[in-house]
């Protein structure tokens, strides 16, 4: 273990980062490697690589998971409670306030206005963000049939985030399991002419391959809640966009805690505010059941982050090495991939006003054509949108 740093140290340094942590995971590690790395030295610069590598093989938000295990890291189990929510504390506090005013019953006309502008650019966020992704897991697939499957993951999951909503965690877990299948005999195949006797893969650990308990969203209310804020927490394969179609479908056509338009803004809210995306689900669960129910949706989604690092940490090298966790990524990444496209029509057809799709024009050319930044587009979207908002008022 590596000096052990006061957890008041730990506490205003992650607390510092929650708070200026707009940007999403790369800011997320930009901020941590130069605390921990170059600053106070803490941990070595090959220690921080192996920790993002390991932590984006786990389900969940993977920023977090860092967050959480680099406070690990330092300070034990102590220091990764401390950390990981001075981490996630600031951005969740916000985010509340923010789902205060623009769920409000009667909100300023000017409040709609902004929220309503800023939900129209959220699909071209989401079609940036999935773009963003396609490199790497390409790479990561492979040639010839690898790659027609690859194709294969992809459209199912675009067409899952579209056609069947809350299930699109079956095609997920589908999708891993099926590279699985795949790759093993390859594998056997390729140890045949082995001296020494191949490693055992096991089986992929719980952490790729949770379990999940469906019959909670059955119960309606709490149990519903903690049903999509488990979702959002334990298969955020990918990035913490794929967040878009594990949640719409329940939260605004199944249980009816919002309209499309105020999950629109939701999104949009999770992108603005600093720290983890994945907090978007403390807006769900603040229209679902106010003040609590936030706090206790953050609750479910965070919790499987901070036992996957405090139950898996002292293992993450043996995560690395099994085959089994890597051949389920391969497979679940484009679905994931496809997915998060795929929430780009939905989160579209919900736009109501010709200015909408105006503005979400002017975000695709800003996002998809000349690569700019995301925080900024949904500022400017904002503010259009109030522009509107105003002028519509204005008219007699």
């Amino acid at each position: 273990m590596a000096e052990q740093v006061p957890l008041r140290v730990i506490a205003k340094e992650w607390g510092r980062i929650g708070v200026l942590g707009f940007g999403g995971p790369p800011a997320h590690i930009l901020l941590l490697r130069r605390l921990c790395v170059e600053q106070r030295g803490w941990l070595a610069a090959s220690e921080f690589e192996d920790g993002i590598a390991a932590t984006n093989l786990l389900p969940g938000p993977a920023s977090t998971q860092l967050a959480i295990f680099t406070a690990w890291r330092v300070r034990g189990t102590a220091g990764a409670l401390v950390g990981g929510a001075a981490f996630i504390v600031p951005g969740l506090v916000l985010i509340l306030l923010l789902a205060a005013l623009f769920l409000a019953g009667d909100p300023p006309r000017w409040v709609l206005g902004a929220a309503a502008g800023a939900g129209a650019a959220v699909a071209a966020v989401a079609v940036q963000a999935a773009g963003a992704l396609v490199p790497a897991s390409l790479q990561r697939s492979g040639g010839g049939a690898a790659r027609v499957r690859w194709v294969c993951y992809l459209l199912l999951g675009a067409a899952a985030a579209i056609l069947t909503g809350p299930w699109l965690v079956l095609v997920l877990l589908a999708t891993g399991a099926a590279e699985i299948a795949f790759r093993r005999p390859a594998r056997r195949t390729s140890r045949t002419g082995d001296t020494a006797p191949p490693r055992p893969e096991g089986d992929a650990p719980r952490a790729a391959l949770p379990l999940l308990v469906p019959g909670l969203a059955a119960t309606g209310g709490l149990g519903a809640l903690a049903w999509v804020a488990l979702k959002v927490g334990a298969l955020s394969y990918g990035g913490g966009f794929v967040i878009i179609p594990l949640m719409q479908q329940d939260a605004v056509h199944r249980y009816h805690w919002m309209t499309d338009g105020q999950f629109l803004n939701a999104v949009a809210l999770g992108q603005i505010t600093p720290g983890p995306v994945v907090q978007t689900v403390a807006v769900v669960g603040y229209a679902a059941a106010g003040v609590l129910g936030g706090l206790f949706a953050a609750a479910v989604a965070f919790g499987p982050s901070f036992l996957l690092v405090l139950l898996g940490a002292a293992h993450f090298d043996r995560l690395r090495a099994n085959t089994a966790v890597q051949d389920f990524l391969t497979g679940a990444g484009p679905a994931v991939i496809g997915a998060i496209a795929g929430s780009a029509l939905p989160l579209a057809l919900a736009l109501h006003q010709p200015w909408q799709y105006a503005i979400l024009g002017l975000a695709a050319l800003w996002l998809l054509v000349l690569r700019r930044g995301v925080v900024p587009c949904l500022l400017a979207a904002g503010a259009l949108g109030t522009v509107a908002a105003l002028c519509e008022l204005a008219l007699p």
